[in-house]
């Protein structure tokens, strides 16, 4: 799994331009985080790819898009991921490593859930 930052001006259309470029690739995203950050009118976009070589491919032309500051490939020591579950007991929240959240979901089989990672 290969987790992607992207510091972005927070302006409409910004996500559109930039999905735009993976469904160019074909490259499927797994999971989505977006936000403002620490800096004004800027927000950073976290995504994960499962395809390295692809991740590594779209990097280039995100970097070329007028909406995009930055957008780097994350060392896989600062990756995070967490869920939302809901089950008999009623919503969970959890954090931890990739491997964690996962192993947790999977031991739990909530009714629902959600897993999405993030990293910064």
């Amino acid at each position: 799994m290969e987790v992607m930052m992207l510091l972005v001006y927070d302006q409409p259309g910004v996500m559109q331009r930039v999905m735009g470029e993976f469904t160019r690739k074909r490259i499927n995203v797994e999971t989505i985080v977006v936000g403002k950050c620490e800096m004004p009118e800027r927000a950073r976009i976290v995504l994960s790819v499962t395809d390295k070589e692809k991740a590594h491919g779209v990097l280039e032309h995100l970097r070329a898009l007028q909406e995009v500051i930055e957008a780097d490939i994350v060392d896989s020591d600062r990756h995070e991921a967490y869920a939302i579950m809901q089950g008999k007991q009623g919503i969970c929240r959890v954090t931890g490593t990739v491997e964690e959240v996962e192993a947790l979901v999977m031991k739990s089989q909530p009714k629902r859930y959600i897993e999405a990672m993030n990293a910064i």
